[in-house]
């Protein structure tokens, strides 16, 4: 067996001589950072200039414009009041902040590469270990490169955030896409709609659940992350979880773990969306 250790394949060495190089030719992470950065920027003045009770009512108001339903909106009403009474608002804004940059970037890029892989079967039989290799890759082994080319802070949070979670609304667009019922296509063909017709009026319709899963799951997702995040000096809910964990501080590290559930049921509450 000695022959086998001795001869190991380099592969840290080579991850690291790509990182060196990517670290020196690293004007496109710049520009990456300065987006991430004004991205995030952007969604928190949303959520914390104004008053917290006018953000309450935004998060009502827009449950019932995606449910049309007084329970969820009582449901996220009451979630939001319980935030404010522990007195976690700047941190659930922050969190919230992470949550929906990650949702912005992973959609914008996760639809339409779900979509050209529903189109195109080898490019999907491509990407599956690739996506496969996003998702079991442990987490903290995006933390690595992620202050390597972006420091400190809530950008390299939200880069290993997106790179976790990116799989999620690319396979579900993928599932959606594929299932649209062969019928549907065939009877969309023969009354002339083109290709692009045919994706913008009958598989995007159909796969919406999908893709709404797929949102909610993003989520879910980088609600997971936060605490992660925290590590690398992301703010946040994961900061008193962090907190509580080096002080052993059983009462902080209850508050801010249940304020996150409360945060998710919010947000699953929401977005949720079933095929009528």
């Amino acid at each position: 067996m000695d022959w086998l250790t001795e001869n190991k394949i380099p592969i840290g060495d080579w991850a690291a001589s790509v990182f060196d190089w990517l670290q020196i030719n690293g004007v496109f992470f710049d520009t990456l950072a300065e987006a991430m950065e004004a991205l995030i920027d952007g969604i928190l003045w949303v959520l914390q200039t104004p008053h917290p009770l006018f953000v309450v009512a935004g998060f009502a108001a827009l449950t019932w414009v995606l449910q049309r339903n007084w329970r969820p909106v009582v449901l996220v009403t009451l979630g939001f009041l319980f935030i404010l009474n522990q007195n976690y608002w700047e941190e659930t804004t922050e969190s919230l902040t992470l949550v929906l940059s990650a949702c912005v970037v992973c959609m914008a890029i996760g639809v339409p590469i779900g979509i050209a892989a529903a189109h195109r079967p080898r490019l999907y039989a491509a990407m599956r270990p690739v996506l496969d290799l996003m998702q079991t890759l442990p987490t903290f082994v995006y933390l690595i490169p992620a202050i390597v080319f972006f420091g400190i802070g809530m950008v390299p949070g939200l880069i290993a955030t997106v790179i976790f979670v990116l799989p999620a609304p690319i396979r579900l667009t993928h599932l959606g896409v594929t299932s649209t019922p062969q019928a549907l296509l065939e009877a969309a063909q023969a009354f002339g709609a083109t290709p692009r017709q045919t994706l913008y009026k009958v598989e995007l319709p159909y796969a919406l659940p999908q893709i709404m899963t797929g949102l909610n799951q993003t989520i879910m997702l980088s609600l997971s992350m936060v605490v992660i995040a925290a590590l690398v000096g992301a703010d946040g809910l994961g900061v008193p979880v962090v907190r509580a964990l080096n002080q052993v501080n059983t009462a902080l590290g209850f508050e801010s773990g249940f304020i996150i559930v409360v945060v998710a049921i919010m947000l699953d509450r929401m977005l949720r969306m079933e095929r009528k």
